[in-house]
């Protein structure tokens, strides 16, 4: 025989208490169905009450709503069933429990007094009303009556059951149920009691059905018990917050009551005690979705390829903090804080005390923050004007974590990840607990972190199907545009192959910018960005940090030295970097230290492999090199695609303007092709590449020689392009020896004894240099191990695409995929 119990939400309305009825008439044993009031309903007539008790005489209308909320549903299943004689009679009863309802309102209204047996009597009119809606519509039920069977006593001011006598009287009351031949269908209203001694109307409390169904589930030795609710089962964590959450197939009754304590309002945690020694197995099912697995509470359980099963969170937390040197070595002080508090009914859900003792934190809900404050500062009044100890410290708008899991016990390593994942994202803990059975570490964290702090554990602890890297894509030109592509391209084979979900979040460009938490459509991004307002440096900031999204990376693909700004500001924030944007990298070197140091410190990445070399992996065989104890002692190097691409094609039908012109038109050179033609973009790879390979150096320190005049260089856009053929019949002459010579131009950037320069030079067919094709880069590293053969990288080093696919990698290694 199994135990049923059914919530408010399932039975407040005509579908779901349809759905009831099915799920009941469809067992073939007997069944004992446990149910709440109406959704909504307890609230509505403590409501009642309290208005009736301050003479506020609208305490009728809110009984009138009460009314008729019980006799439409009565109405509406009348219409879906089309039984008039059921209307009929459960009308009759219904009513007449109504109008004792009302004669206790107008009693307290008269006397403005509202006596706790009172308030007891009012609030139990939920259960004891749905019971006889739920009754009448299911057939060949039964009503029985949990106030003579459900017994209550007062231990220490509490009304707590009166276990002894409950479980006789229960084992009584349905003697002739279980084991029976034939079917029979038992409806029990939940939550309410009576006390043992004086029979008076009590009640078991928030969530007392949930009690009420255990309570007779493990006095009956019952087979299972089903909370039925409006929800599948356990999540892994709150799906309201969490995506990608979904649910638990089975987990301990120690890991579900670690989940309950914490805010996962699944089933009410007393419910699983009087069950628990008996291993008696509840299910928890979804009354709107009956065809749903649920999830299975047991002693032992088969999952467990995870050490975390499940997050949970509280969002209204607040933290005191009670401290003073006179607390150490001091017995007695954590005794008076709980039994102060304790006298004023508030309950402490986290404890962290420093190992000096000379502090002590308390988790409570923000309900009663003020108030345990309050109580606090009393109790050590005398204390605290000595100075021996502090006026208590509350901080407010909190949120409190906990991750759960049977096999967190003894595996090495859980909370390191755990605070190493938060810290990286730049969330700061403010209290921590774990118990010395490791089933449970609880952390508190500032409100506007719990969205960040949640995503992040659910992504770390592998409880997310796939992980999940956050960008925002800043520039969309050539490159900016093709990393779009190629994201939007990828994207399903990296979910399906390599677990990994890139959720493109914010895209922006000069002026405009789009941001979703949830994803852009990448299909239609340009056109949104056309529809959107004005977007300027602040509104960048603001919205990418203000986001505050888990697994941030910006991806800087443009060329501004004023988004450059705001790396720092990302970093502190735990937002990673991706970069094709060189400002920074090659900026005063004190910033570039500062910016590295920032992003090793906040545990965020700053990468900008594409800086030098588009795709090549150049960067990356430096740190390597140098990482493996390796010393950079020489660097030699082709680095501008576009001046190689210049003069690797012209000849003597293509003169020297007409190459310039073609190296912008194709993409190869930046927007205004003086910057590759002075060589400022060479130095400043040059000296990107001298900083990572372990040198001081800023872009004053390489010595450059020109090899188009000064004055093309000081003259507008329109001027210089209309000037540039003024040079062809030289630089055809000078092509003309060297070709007769069997030698190739190239702009050469070397460092070597502190030395730094960038300079057209001319090359034999015998050299590295020679053979380099189209918009290719060369480099040649001499180290201490590569000494008298020195590393030679060579491939594509200008071009969007090459561009895209090596920023693309660098967001694929902050994933480490």
């Amino acid at each position: 025989m199994n135990v049923l119990k059914f919530g408010g939400t399932s039975v407040g309305k005509v579908e779901p208490l349809l759905n009831v009825k099915n799920i009941v008439c469809s067992r073939d044993e007997s069944v004992i169905v446990v149910v709440s009031a109406l959704s909504g309903i307890t609230d509505r007539l403590l409501e009642a009450a309290s208005m009736a008790e301050c003479g506020d005489e609208s305490y009728k209308d809110a009984y009138d709503r009460i009314r008729e909320r019980h006799l439409t549903l009565i109405e509406d299943l009348h219409t879906a069933t089309g039984d008039c004689t059921v209307t009929a009679s459960v009308t009759a009863a219904v009513e007449a429990g109504l109008q004792e309802l009302r004669a206790l309102l107008d009693g307290v209204f008269s006397l403005k007094v509202l006596p706790e047996k009172t308030r007891c009597q009012i609030v139990s009119f939920g259960e004891r009303l749905s019971s006889l809606i739920v009754t009448n519509l299911i057939p060949d039920s039964r009503r029985y009556d949990s106030l003579e069977f459900i017994k209550t006593t007062v231990k220490d001011g509490r009304t707590v059951l009166d276990s002894e006598i409950t479980d006789s009287l229960v084992k009584a009351a349905f003697a002739g149920l279980k084991g029976a031949s034939d079917k029979q269908i038992a409806i029990v209203p939940g939550f309410i009691s009576k006390d043992s001694a004086t029979g008076e109307i009590t009640n078991l409390g928030r969530g007392g059905s949930d009690y009420t169904a255990s309570i007779i589930a493990a006095a009956l030795d019952a087979d299972a018990l089903e909370i039925w609710t409006d929800v599948d089962g356990f999540m892994t964590a709150d799906p309201r917050i969490i995506l990608t959450s979904y649910v638990i197939d089975e987990l301990s009754f120690t890991e579900a009551m670690e989940l309950c304590n914490f805010g996962a309002k699944v089933i009410y945690p007393p419910a699983l005690y009087p069950i628990c020694p008996k291993d008696i197995p509840v299910l928890v099912k979804n009354t709107f979705n009956p065809g749903a697995k649920g999830t299975v509470i047991r002693q032992q359980v088969h999952h467990k390829e995870r050490a975390v099963t499940g997050i949970s969170s509280i969002d209204d937390a607040c933290v005191l903090t009670v401290s003073g040197t006179s607390m150490a070595g001091i017995v007695g002080v954590d005794s008076r804080i709980f039994s102060a508090l304790a006298r004023y009914n508030i309950s402490v859900f986290l404890v962290s005390q420093s190992s000096s003792e000379t502090n002590i934190s308390l988790g409570v809900n923000a309900k009663d923050a003020d108030l345990a404050c309050k109580v606090l500062n009393k109790e050590f009044a005398l204390e605290i004007s000595e100075g021996s100890m502090s006026p208590v410290q509350l901080l407010k708008d909190l949120a409190t974590v906990a991750i759960v899991g049977e096999k967190m016990k003894s595996n090495a390593g859980i909370a390191g990840k755990l605070f190493s994942v938060l810290g990286r994202n730049g969330i700061s803990i403010i209290a921590c607990a774990q118990g010395t059975e490791e089933r449970n570490i609880s952390f508190v964290v500032e409100k506007k972190f719990l969205r960040k702090s949640l995503n992040v554990i659910h992504d770390s602890f592998f409880l997310s199907p796939y992980q999940e890297l956050n960008l925002f894509i800043c520039g969309i030109g050539t490159v900016g545009g093709n990393l779009i592509s190629q994201i939007a391209g990828q994207k399903e084979k990296l979910m399906k192959e390599n677990g990994l979900k890139l959720n493109i979040v914010g895209i922006a460009r000069s002026n405009r910018g789009i941001f979703n938490r949830e994803g852009i459509d990448l299909s239609t991004y340009r056109e949104q960005l056309a529809q959107q307002p004005t977007l300027d440096l602040d509104t960048l900031r603001n919205e990418v940090i203000g986001m505050n999204i888990f697994n941030s990376v910006f991806v800087d693909c443009t060329a501004s030295a004023e988004v450059a700004t705001l790396y720092k500001d990302f970093f502190e924030h735990g937002i990673s970097v991706v970069a094709a944007n060189k400002v920074a990298a090659s900026s005063d070197y004190d910033n570039y230290a500062a910016l590295k140091a920032l992003a090793h410190k906040r545990g965020v990445k700053f990468l900008f492999e594409t800086n030098v070399g588009a795709g090549l992996p150049i960067i990356n065989t430096i740190n390597a090199l140098r990482n493996s104890g390796d010393k950079i002692l020489k660097i030699e190097a082709v680095l501008s695609g576009t001046l190689n691409f210049i003069f690797n094609t012209i000849s003597a039908d293509i003169p020297f303007s007409r190459t310039v012109r073609m190296a912008q038109e194709e993409g190869f050179s930046e927007p205004d092709p003086r910057i590759d033609l002075s060589g400022k973009d060479v130095i400043r790879k040059l000296v990107i590449l001298s900083r990572e390979a372990g040198y001081k150096v800023n872009q004053e320190d390489v010595k450059a020689d020109l090899f188009i005049p000064k004055e093309f260089f000081d003259c507008t856009m329109e001027e210089f392009w209309q000037k540039l053929p003024s040079l062809d019949a030289d630089f055809e002459q000078r092509r003309k020896r060297l070709e007769a010579e069997h030698k190739h131009w190239r702009f050469v950037a070397r460092m070597e004894n502190g030395q730094y320069s960038v300079s057209l030079q001319e090359f034999k067919s015998d050299h590295s240099f020679y053979v380099l094709e189209g918009s290719n880069n060369i480099i040649l590293l001499t180290t201490e191990r590569y000494n008298q053969h020195p590393m030679l990288i060579q491939g594509y080093g200008a071009g969007a695409s090459v561009t895209a696919a090596g920023v693309f990698a660098d967001i694929m290694s902050i994933a480490n995929i």
